[in-house]
């Protein structure tokens, strides 16, 4: 019997149900598959017994004896032929915490919306959300996972995955967490969802790409060409979502480049960047550290590709910022002391907590200034190490960061140190220590003490585009004079990249 149409029982978690056979244990759980399901990250590992593929050889290689003997499988590698059981390794995904809190500036209102309007930013890792009424009243925030996080932590995981015939089911998983996240701020505002009418929903280009189902392809490859910059209204019944009105409106704000989004243009609006009579620099860090520098009347633009390693992935240990995470790392005395998120034994350690370690494993003199490590493996706490190899992830992630904002002040003929203003967006910089970053080499020396940091500036742009209508033009003019700095072909930037690598 074809395997592909047999219907067979998948127990997980103690949890009988009836499926199909024939597909991965990660497209039935949608698991997180940080390296796109290439058996590489080891973020899908579960306990699988009963009638499944063989073991793969980078399952053969990448497990232990001992996890071998228990059980162990990764679930994107690991196909179900037949009736099996799956525990589940992963923590909640419910303790995942997304940050939604911004600077809101005072501003007249003009509602995008008649009762009751939501604001949403997909970022890559998390879904962020407001409502609020019309007299400008947040009403209530939620937060939940990046579904699409079951293809791959980056973007380039996704757009190849779209590529590879999954466009579909990308937009799938994102259309049903935004129906369920709006759902829940109706719950807990206690309204019905039918009176949700207007959403203003911003992200960064391939995450607008993916929801609309827009051909990602010639985001693939140089010149990476943007085909559809958004800036337009389109319905909720023309984005499949369920649980509001068909004919709502949902505004989609306009993206700069292939790699510098509408979450970013909404982040620059809210921080009201341009607005200012002095030179500021802007950057939202995270797996592309987006970033833009206003000088002279002249914004310009630019995103580096630092990797998922801020986000946890790609380090042996690594995790987002939930329970059990080692956020903050201090130096007392002459060892390093940890902090763990919700005071539980640690299991893993989160892009802030890896930033503290490698300041004080420096100023300990386990880690000199190439970035070596004294001894193979550092414990930290509990049973949580850090390896040679998660300090090269950093150098490569924090060198990234620290050559674009380089690189976009030397465009103007300044040095970091010269900008008048400094602001840190996103959720890995609301948890950042300032003055370990900088001695780190994560941004620039002379930036410290400039800076200030404003949380969720993507989704508090995307609330004033929902309260004030006005917003919409000075949004056009952000995105359509933004001047695009190509740091691929920037000397400085390769000059500056191959220094940073250095602590």
């Amino acid at each position: 019997m074809n395997t592909e149409t047999r219907t067979i029982t998948l127990t997980v978690n103690g949890s009988p149900r009836t499926v199909t056979a024939g597909k991965s244990i990660s497209e039935y759980l949608g698991s997180e598959q940080p390296c796109g399901g290439h058996g590489r990250c080891g973020k899908c590992k579960v306990i699988a017994t009963g009638d499944l593929s063989p073991l793969s050889e980078s399952e053969k290689n990448l497990l232990t004896e001992e996890e071998l003997k228990k059980g162990f499988r990764f679930a994107c590698l690991t196909a179900v032929l037949g009736d099996c059981s799956v525990v589940t390794l992963q923590s909640d995904a419910g303790d995942v915490k997304a940050v939604t809190d911004g600077e809101m500036p005072e501003f007249p209102l003009n509602p995008a919306f008649v009762h009751y309007g939501a604001a949403i930013d997909i970022g890559t890792t998390t879904i962020a959300a407001g409502l609020y009424d019309t007299d400008g009243t947040l009403l209530c925030e939620a937060a939940c996972l990046n579904p699409q996080i079951a293809w791959g932590a980056d973007v380039i995981s996704r757009i190849e995955a779209a590529l590879d015939g999954k466009a579909e089911s990308l937009a799938l998983s994102i259309r049903s967490a935004i129906d369920d996240i709006l759902a829940v701020l109706a719950r807990k505002a206690s309204v019905s969802a039918e009176e949700i009418d207007g959403i203003v929903l911003t992200g960064n280009t391939v995450m607008l790409y993916l929801l609309t189902e827009t051909d990602t392809e010639p985001l693939s490859h140089a010149p990476f060409t943007v085909h559809r910059s958004f800036g337009e209204t389109v319905t909720a019944d023309a984005l499949g979502l369920s649980c509001i009105q068909p004919d709502t409106p949902v505004y989609l704000p306009p993206c700069m480049a292939a790699f510098i989004g509408a979450d970013i243009t909404c982040g620059i609006l809210a921080t009201r960047l341009c607005e200012s009579a002095e030179s500021a620099l802007f950057a939202d860090i995270g797996t592309n550290g987006e970033m833009g520098l206003w000088t002279k009347g002249k914004l310009t633009v630019c995103s580096t590709a630092a990797g998922p390693a801020f986000e946890g992935v790609g380090i042996s240990m690594g995790m987002r910022g939930a329970p059990g995470a080692i956020d903050k790392v201090a130096v007392h005395g002459n060892q390093a002391v940890c902090h763990v998120i919700g005071d539980k034994p640690a299991v893993g350690i989160c892009g802030s907590g890896l930033v503290d370690a490698a300041a004080c494993l420096l100023r300990l003199g386990i880690l000199d200034e190439t970035g070596y490590l004294e001894e193979e493996t550092v414990t930290l706490k509990d049973s949580v190490t850090l390896d040679q190899s998660d300090i090269r992830m950093l150098q490569l992630a924090k060198s990234a960061i620290c050559a674009g904002m380089t690189a976009l002040s030397a465009s103007a003929g300044i040095q970091p140190e010269d900008v008048d203003h400094a602001i840190i967006a996103g959720g890995f910089g609301k948890y950042l220590d300032m003055g370990n970053a900088e001695y780190i080499g994560l941004i620039p020396a002379g930036l410290q003490d400039k800076i200030r940091v404003v949380g969720n500036a993507s989704l508090t742009g995307a609330a004033m585009l929902l309260l004030s209508k006005n917003f919409r033009d000075t949004c056009y003019r952000i995105a359509g004079d933004a001047e695009i700095l190509e740091l691929s072909t920037d000397s400085v930037f390769v000059e500056q990249y191959m220094m940073g690598m250095m602590f």
